[in-house]
């Protein structure tokens, strides 16, 4: 599912709704999400699952055409672990 998909089913779902709201609405909360990540922090969606920032440290790594040694500086990624709820419905436990 993309973006605009899921705009499109929450607005079908909720037609008091319109459409530029529920867009402005996910958008807002994508925003807040990429936000707070930015700044470090962790954000917890209860039964979904949680997003945070993982630090990767500064290694030596190897081009793999050339063999060369290559540094490769230290860098931030994003890191998801799935909650419980979606992992039981995922392996249809619930």
């Amino acid at each position: 599912m993309i973006r605009s998909e899921l705009i499109q089913k929450i607005s079908d779902d909720n037609p008091h709704l319109f459409r530029r709201d529920v867009e402005r609405i996910v958008n807002t909360v994508f925003e807040e999400i990429i936000d707070a990540m930015a700044r470090g922090d962790r954000v917890e969606l209860r039964g979904f699952g949680a997003f945070s920032v993982k630090k990767r440290d500064a290694r030596t790594g190897r081009n793999p055409r050339t063999g060369e040694s290559v540094d490769v500086e230290e860098k931030h990624v994003p890191f998801f672990k799935t909650g419980k709820l979606l992992r039981d419905r995922l392996n249809g436990e619930a």
